[in-house]
């Protein structure tokens, strides 16, 4: 507990539900009572007024009855409440409450009780002012010179002063472009009115100026001239702070010298007289009020800051002095005299928290008790800690985080409409195609308990994008269920990396030993068809990129497993079309022969544009991917592989599986890599010019702003000119981030589907498990999106190095090595390819791929070796068993020669 904190000598709390601002609070002799003796007085929005005499008392009791003096409700909202000579004929002090329409002059007397319960205070209105317009703040001074007398100054909220001589009015101006009120003061030594416009310039205004400005029409009657029609007023100086102020204050050393203090947002500023920085102070938290009061030190000023951290800070000119910890947020701040203790610190919260403290360094002292000794029964505690490991034991075995919901208490699943939406839902779409078709997800949530503020997220991968992503059900009764529907559509011009969604809920769950709850999660996975982003299309008969997957059963006719009818219906409806003779062509494709052909060619165009063509071979076990865009094989492949599994499991083969045996396509996939990494780099170089813009283009606003301030201005020197070409560099340059930012998310995308893509190469090649296969993801897609800070590359450099050198390792030697623990943007990519590479070659060596630290035997070497190309045709079965041993293990083979046979087999089935 720290020693510097504001002891709390009397506290209250003001009110129920009440609402209280800077201007609610003041200190002074209300009452004239001469003795010297404050009182705290108190207005609120609810239009309550409150006096207190506070008595100290001890730490931790309460305030006594005594000390509220007076309690009135006034029924108008209190904006502000100050004490002053506010009444002619007499130097009395009397209280001023401004509300939002009316200005009211009171006078507090106190009555000698002669009983128990003390002396008796009352208000008497002594005069009132009904405002014309509505009020935000006022100030009060001898405006003009004027002795023995104070006059009031009522700020509008449009900006308008309006000057009162005590009981009548004076004048009424208002302030040239005022757009919003902002604090008001006074400064008696040069008879000004000191402000903050709304262009964030600190105004002042001299009385004199306001006093002999002219109406514009003097024909127009009194009544017109009180709503404020005169000319514009010309400010005595103005200066720039370039933030909103918070509060002003004036603070006087003598009669030939004051300050003017401004609070801002994030500074707050000493001024001269003349509107000159005298010196100004960078804050480190947002500030909430201040109160500057002069020093024991000649020449200095002490300033008193709260701010929205509960701490009050007290500098001398611009030096902390001393820090100390509130119990409240103050947005009030005074220093006053109470019961002859000076320099008490008043303070007051918004939700009416008031506080009487004084800083202190005394500690609060604490004395442990004396522990009574006595002996100890040694079974007894043998039997409650017995007790206790069971208790722990049980809860334990509850869970803290249950991995799964064995009590049934939320059901969550979700389901696919077999149909496209009747009308499309795609909205704002960027991409090509007439109509984007949409499909509705419809998610069930099944609870059997009671469950408040359940949350439902959902997520797709980009550019696929929801209706609606978010729904909150404040309340669910037990036993209810509570079903939603959205819609999916492409959004943008590029293939997402994933077809699945998730849909997570939050909720809390209470205990007996947690009744405000446990919080849980549960999550739904669901698969959205291939047909929402992909439509049949003519088989192309050359493709740069080719896949060869091997199985283990007979080849499967492509229409078993892509239906043609239904695959059709769904594409076209989705475009709006119909299978009729204008697409003869395609349908001729592979729709048109009967079910008894065996189709084993298909071509699919995604919407984005790219096309893909899978082959199945009629008499080997093999199927080809092949696409002119690299990233575009893993979409079909993996659907492939899934439709596969799915087709033999319902015959009740259990021993159907892939494999590949070609050799891993490294050098496409770092060539996606380099092309990610160039974009980051130009991105970086883009902010690096961008800043180096935005520093010209403040320095010449700088110089430009000298020149003309400066009484006799100078040539501009082309200054402006050079200011427009800044800017528009500036705008050209932000343009340009964005439109980097952009494609560095669409090549991430891509980088994404060919790293999914590799992952499953890698498993096919050497048979990984589904938690080897787990690591690899985990290493190769540790981020959903990658920024500048943290990038794909850096971090999955890191954790292929931290694979390579223990589980991948060949020697103890390399897992004793340590990786650096601070992540940077590396210079190039070759430090990553070159670690994919060793990864490779190492899982092709046997090495085992496990986050366990014991040696396990090497897994059964699969060398990439090769496989014989897929023959289509009599011709190339003929070719291939006159030469059976020749082995190709190039995977840009099949584009070598256009007369290769495998080349010939396709053009005759699409001829």
């Amino acid at each position: 507990m720290s020693l510097f904190k504001a002891r709390d000598w009397w506290s209250t709390v003001l009110g129920e539900k009440e609402e209280f601002d800077q201007g609610c609070l003041c200190l002074a002799d209300v009452d004239n009572s001469g003795n010297g003796q404050d009182k705290i007085i108190v207005g609120s929005f609810m239009g309550y007024l409150r006096i207190f005499n506070p008595h100290p008392v001890k730490t931790g009791d309460e305030a006594q009855a005594e000390d509220l003096l007076l309690e009135v409700h006034l029924r108008d909202p209190i904006l502000q409440v100050e004490v002053g000579k506010f009444v002619s004929g007499t130097e009395m002090l009397h209280l001023a409450v401004l509300h939002s329409r009316k200005l009211c002059v009171y006078a507090v007397s106190g009555t000698l009780g002669n009983v128990e319960h003390g002396n008796q205070y009352q208000i008497t209105l002594m005069y009132e002012h009904n405002l014309q317009r509505t009020a935000c703040n006022m100030t009060y001074g001898s405006f003009g010179g004027v002795k023995g007398r104070d006059l009031i100054c009522i700020q509008s909220v449009d900006g308008m002063l309006m000057v009162f001589e005590q009981e009548s009015f004076a004048f009424g101006r208002f302030l040239p472009g005022s757009l919003l009120p902002g604090p008001l003061a006074y400064s008696s030594r040069t008879d000004s009115f000191i402000t903050v416009s709304s262009c964030r310039q600190v105004e002042s205004y001299k009385y004199q100026v306001l006093a002999f400005a002219t109406d514009a029409d003097k024909r127009q009657e009194t009544e017109h001239q009180k709503l404020g029609s005169g000319k514009r007023l010309t400010v005595d100086w103005t200066l720039n702070i370039g933030e909103q102020a918070l509060d002003i204050r004036i603070v006087s050393f003598h009669q030939s010298a004051s300050s003017v203090f401004v609070l801002g947002e994030r500074n707050f500023f000493c001024l001269k007289d003349n509107g000159q920085i005298r010196f100004m102070k960078k804050l480190d938290c947002s500030p909430s009020s201040f109160l500057p009061y002069c020093s024991v030190s000649e020449g200095t000023v002490n300033t008193l800051i709260g701010n929205h951290k509960s701490m009050l800070h007290i500098y001398q000119d611009v030096a902390l002095k001393w820090a100390t910890q509130l119990p409240h947020i103050p947005v009030a701040l005074r220093v006053g005299c109470l019961h002859d203790l000076k320099g008490v610190i008043v303070t007051l919260s918004d939700d009416g928290h008031l506080q009487c403290s004084y800083l202190g360094t005394d500690p609060s002292l604490f004395q442990a008790p004396i522990i009574e000794s006595r002996e100890l029964n040694y079974d007894e505690l043998d039997v409650e800690l017995k007790e206790l490991q069971k208790v722990i034991k049980d809860f334990k075995s509850q869970g803290i985080w249950p991995m799964t919901e064995k009590e049934d208490d939320l059901e969550v699943s979700a389901i696919v409409s077999p149909n496209f939406d009747s009308v499309s839902q795609a909205t704002d779409v960027e991409v090509g195609s007439d109509l984007v078709p949409s499909i509705t997800v419809k998610v069930t949530l099944k609870n059997r308990v009671v469950l408040q503020k359940a949350k439902l997220s959902v997520y797709v991968q980009p550019p696929l994008v929801l209706t609606c992503d978010q729904f909150i059900f404040e309340f669910i009764e037990p036993e209810m269920t509570s079903t939603v529907a959205f819609s999916v559509y492409l959004k943008r011009n590029y293939t997402p990396s994933e077809l699945e969604g998730n849909a997570v809920v939050s909720y809390s769950k209470s205990t007996d030993r947690n009744p405000d709850g446990i919080p849980r999660v549960i999550q739904c996975k669901f698969r959205l068809p291939l047909t929402l982003i992909c439509l049949p299309d003519q088989p192309s008969k050359s493709a740069v990129h080719k896949l060869t997957i091997d199985t283990n059963k007979s080849p499967v006719s492509l229409l078993s497993l892509f239906p043609g009818k239904s695959w059709l219906r769904e594409s076209f409806s989705a475009l709006g079309l119909a299978c009729g003779s204008t697409h003869s062509g395609l349908v001729s494709g592979f729709a048109n022969q009967s079910d008894d052909d065996q189709v084993n060619v298909m071509g699919f165009r995604f919407i984005g544009g790219s096309q893909v063509t899978l082959l199945a071979s009629k008499t080997s076990q093999r199927y080809r991917i092949q696409s002119e865009q690299f990233e575009d094989l893993w979409l079909i492949t993996n659907e492939l592989i899934l439709r596969l599994k799915e087709y033999f499991g319902k015959q009740g083969i259990k021993d159907f599986s892939c494999s590949f045996s070609g050799c891993m396509p490294l050098q496409e996939y770092f060539e996606l890599i380099d092309h990610h990494f160039e974009l980051r780099i130009n991105g970086e170089k883009l902010e690096e010019l961008l800043s180096e813009r935005a520093v010209q283009f403040r320095a010449i606003q700088r110089r430009l702003l000298t020149r003309f301030k400066d009484k006799t201005p100078a040539p501009l020197q082309h200054l402006d000119t050079l200011l427009d070409g800044t800017y528009k560099q500036v705008i050209a340059l932000a343009d340009a981030i964005e439109e980097n930012q952009d494609n560095l998310f669409q090549s991430f995308t891509r980088l994404k589907s060919a790293t999914h893509l590799v992952i499953l190469l890698i498993g096919l090649w050497q048979k990984l498990s589904v938690d080897q296969i787990a690591i690899l993801e985990a290493a190769f897609l540790p981020l959903q999106e990658d920024t500048q800070e943290l990038g794909w590359e850096e971090t999955v450099d890191a954790a292929i190095a931290h694979l390579l050198k223990t589980c991948l390792s060949k020697s103890s030697k390399e897992q004793a090595l340590n990786l650096s623990s601070q992540l940077n943007m590396p210079k190039d990519t070759s430090r990553l390819k070159k670690h994919i590479t060793l990864l490779c070659d190492r899982l092709a060596k046997g090495v085992r791929l496990c986050l366990s630290t014991d040696a396990a035997a090497p897994q059964t070497i699969v060398m990439p070796g090769g496989c014989a190309p897929i023959p289509e045709s009599d011709l190339e079965e003929r070719s291939v068993e006159q030469d059976s041993s020749e082995l190709f293990t190039k995977h840009r083979f099949f584009m070598e020669e256009s007369a290769r046979p495998d080349v010939l087999a396709l053009q005759g089935v699409l001829e």
